[in-house]
């Protein structure tokens, strides 16, 4: 039987407009701490501030941005957001303190929660259902291309030339952004119309998709974990002397999860969850631990390898289970259930662990995350893994007519 078509023009836009709001994203979160202390002074203690109230806002906005899609559209509620995130993107050019600064970062995460809940619920209506972990997949590949691309830049740029570069490039990013947004088709879908649903969702039900949160936590888990990566892998780098191999951190990141991608994805379709998220999740808890133990370049970036191979698998593959869970109108608070549970980690991880690596520095901070990723494995058994390959045992019984 053919393959439904995955790579289409609307299939593009939508993952060209995560990429260039993904690449600002994680280019601010490794450059603005060096940014705050360089220019603004700022003590150790705030830095993980400037991300968390970053995650935080778009957190709040995220279930509002699900409900919205259902009354608004899909694409109206992205081009919103897309607006709102350039235009955060511009004022970084005029920021001169750190209370301005953690103003504006109200600003941009409330655009950033927008546009990827949209555009997390667009994709997942763009792909074929038969295709959907392969999609989710490569449509992830280019948020872990965003992962890889706005660090090296940012830190590239920092490093040569100036915070302003950096700025600079960020509201170039934007403007692509909003331009493939405005070229992207979305087929809307409304729940008062497309769905056998008796009423619509009301109370918490409209903000939340309850079948979402199991996996939901999960990735909350896995994301407390990685903020310690996201959020202070350029401070551990220039302490310990890595500041041209931090470069090429993600980098090596991003060439161990494209080479895995054409396989993990496959995978997920055909052996099911499982078979890809503990691997993943074991990976990742390795990779931190052996951050902790670096004490030389090579292996900084070997731990950027597992930790890319495990973190970017275990994203597409909890998102995918995530929208899969729900009903085809639902995709859109699916999303934002997701996201508002994995900024939640990864906006507490930012907080928390700021003042754990002032108490216990970034080592000791760096042994405690992969512990805390180690314990993902527990949790997603217990939230998803169980029922998961319950479920397949069935399938499979019935498709050999048991």
């Amino acid at each position: 039987m053919q393959k439904s078509k995955l790579w289409t023009k609307d299939f593009l836009a939508v993952s060209l407009t995560s990429f260039f709001v993904f690449v600002i994203f994680y280019m601010l979160t490794v450059t603005l701490p060096l940014f705050a202390t360089d220019e603004l002074h700022a003590s150790k203690q705030s830095l993980g501030l400037i991300v968390t109230i970053f995650l935080v806002s778009g957190i709040v906005f995220r279930p509002l941005a699900g409900k919205w899609m259902t009354t608004l559209g899909q694409k109206k509620v992205l081009l919103i957001g897309v607006f709102i995130f350039l235009i955060g993107s511009i004022l970084y050019m005029n920021i001169h303190s750190l209370s301005a600064l953690l103003l504006l970062r109200v600003l941009h995460g409330i655009g950033f929660g927008m546009s990827t809940t949209a555009t997390g619920a667009i994709v997942a209506n763009v792909i074929p259902e038969q295709r959907k972990g392969e999609g989710m997949g490569y449509y992830a590949t280019f948020m872990n291309l965003a992962m890889v691309v706005g660090p090296f830049v940012g830190l590239t740029l920092t490093n040569t030339l100036s915070h302003t570069a950096v700025f600079t490039v960020a509201v170039v990013s934007s403007v692509l952004a909003v331009l493939c947004s405005l070229v992207l088709r979305v087929p809307d879908v409304q729940a008062s119309s497309a769905t056998n649903e008796i009423q619509p969702a009301k109370g918490l039900a409209a903000f939340f998709e309850y079948r979402s949160l199991p996996i939901s936590v999960a990735g909350l888990v896995v994301a407390f974990s990685y903020a310690s990566v996201i959020s202070f892998v350029s401070m551990y780098a220039k302490e310990m002397g890595f500041t041209q191999a931090s470069s090429f951190f993600f980098v090596v990141y991003a060439v161990c999860l494209l080479a895995s991608r054409p396989f993990t994805g496959k995978w997920f379709d055909q052996y099911g969850e499982n078979s890809v998220v503990y691997p993943s999740i074991l990976s990742l808890a390795i990779g931190i631990f052996l951050l902790s133990q670096a004490t030389t370049s090579w292996v900084f970036l070997l731990a950027g390898a597992l930790i890319g191979l495990g973190f970017g698998t275990i994203t597409s593959s909890f998102q995918s289970i995530a929208v899969k869970k729900a009903s085809p109108h639902r995709r859109g608070v699916a999303t934002a259930t997701f996201f508002v549970f994995f900024d939640s980690g990864m906006g507490l991880g930012s907080f928390l662990l700021g003042i754990l690596s002032t108490a216990a520095g970034y080592k000791g901070m760096y042994v405690f995350c992969s512990i805390v990723a180690l314990l993902a494995i527990a949790v997603y058994l217990v939230l998803h893994g169980r029922k998961s390959q319950k479920q397949r045992i069935i399938s499979q019984n019935e498709s050999l007519g048991k």
